[in-house]
């Protein structure tokens, strides 16, 4: 956010020095940014949520290592401790203006909460699997996320929802929870309310992991064209959108990158099922063409979508390479008829932006 600053700061002197603002006007726009953008986040803050995160592991290491030493009131007594004094300390500091020292304390608690699930359940020998454990532990750090409106609390739920619902995974049992999407829903009303940006792309990257592993357990194709369908308009709607789609979402240009991921997601999944069949290869010339389209629509909105285009496109190479290695007189027949293909489609739709943006220029002048 400093870059962001400085970037504004040095381009509104530019503006005052060429004589397009005048003096108070461009005292008020670094006013502005610096009571909207200056708190930006330092590495000393950076420092101090790293050392949570340590914290949080030294602790559950103690947990994992039974303390057999402490006596069981006193092993749950300095959890809540710990829970109690994290929570409260970090209060103390919010309220001190300390944003990043707080934020690490919660986290160090919210580990401990986590912890003191398995210990209470391990010391007692509560009946239940680690699934539900899981789903506790994300609860909980939802419900402190939305008291303390922490941002980084929000993140962290979101990622503990999806080791929620990949822990079958890991368990090597691919049994899709179809209750998920709703978790999410109430996650994301908490991300908004937290004002966290990080966890509303986690919570669309795991929705697209959501329904790609529901399709790996249903077997319904629908699934990955939908997926890919869905994303592209989402695509086109942040990308055409603009002020609107951010409104809603709050994610700027980021919307249109997770929206691009969701939609090569699901044509990849599509053409590793047509692999072995005449469907494959319009699959990969709409999956060209659609990568294509989106660097020409949508790379002037951020870098990100750019270089997800790229990898995209790298992948997609790669892909058609594999699936035609035997032939490679017909892999370089697609690759030159993918190339003119996508060769004409870029002069079209270069025309038809020329032709958008004009009557807009000529309302600008």
């Amino acid at each position: 956010m400093a870059g962001y600053v400085d970037k504004v700061g040095q381009d509104i002197a530019r503006w005052e020095a060429r004589g397009l603002v005048s003096s108070t006007l461009a005292q008020q726009l670094r006013d502005d940014v610096s009571a909207n953008h200056g708190k930006g986040v330092g590495f000393g803050q950076v420092l101090a949520v790293m050392a949570a995160l340590l914290m949080a592991a030294a602790i559950l290491i103690l947990i994992a290592a039974n303390w057999e030493a402490i006596p069981r009131l006193g092993r749950v007594g300095a959890l809540f401790a710990v829970i109690a004094g994290g929570y409260l300390g970090g209060a103390v500091l919010k309220l001190r203006d300390h944003g990043a020292l707080a934020e690490a304390l919660w986290l160090v608690s919210a580990a401990a909460f986590g912890g003191g699930i398995a210990l209470i359940g391990q010391m007692y020998h509560l009946t239940g699997d680690e699934t539900q454990a899981i789903l506790v532990w994300c609860i909980g750090t939802v419900l402190a996320a939305a008291l303390l409106r922490s941002p980084v609390l929000a993140a962290a739920s979101v990622a503990l929802s999806a080791a929620w619902v990949a822990w079958p995974v890991f368990q090597f049992s691919l049994d899709v929870n179809p209750w998920y999407p709703l978790l999410l829903a109430v996650l994301w009303a908490v991300a908004v309310w937290t004002r966290s940006l990080p966890a509303r792309h986690l919570i669309l990257l795991s929705l697209i992991a959501h329904f790609t592993f529901l399709y790996f357990d249903t077997d319904l194709l629908v699934i990955p064209a939908a997926m890919a369908l869905v994303s592209a308009a989402v695509f086109v709607a942040a990308v055409r959108g603009g002020e609107i789609a951010d409104r809603l979402t709050g994610l700027g240009s980021g919307l249109a990158a997770d929206a691009l991921i969701g939609f090569l997601v699901g044509m990849f999944t599509l053409q590793a099922v047509f692999a072995d069949s005449a469907v494959f290869a319009p699959l990969a010339a709409v999956t060209f063409a659609a990568i294509a389209g989106a660097l020409v629509i949508g790379g002037k909105v951020g870098r990100k979508v750019r270089w997800l285009a790229y990898l995209g496109f790298a992948v997609e190479i790669s892909f058609v390479y594999i699936a035609t290695v035997g032939t490679m007189l017909g892999t370089a027949g697609f690759f030159v008829l993918a190339a003119i293909g996508l060769g004409v489609l870029a002069f079209v739709i270069i025309r038809i932006e020329r032709r958008l943006g004009a009557p807009s220029a000529q309302g600008a002048a």
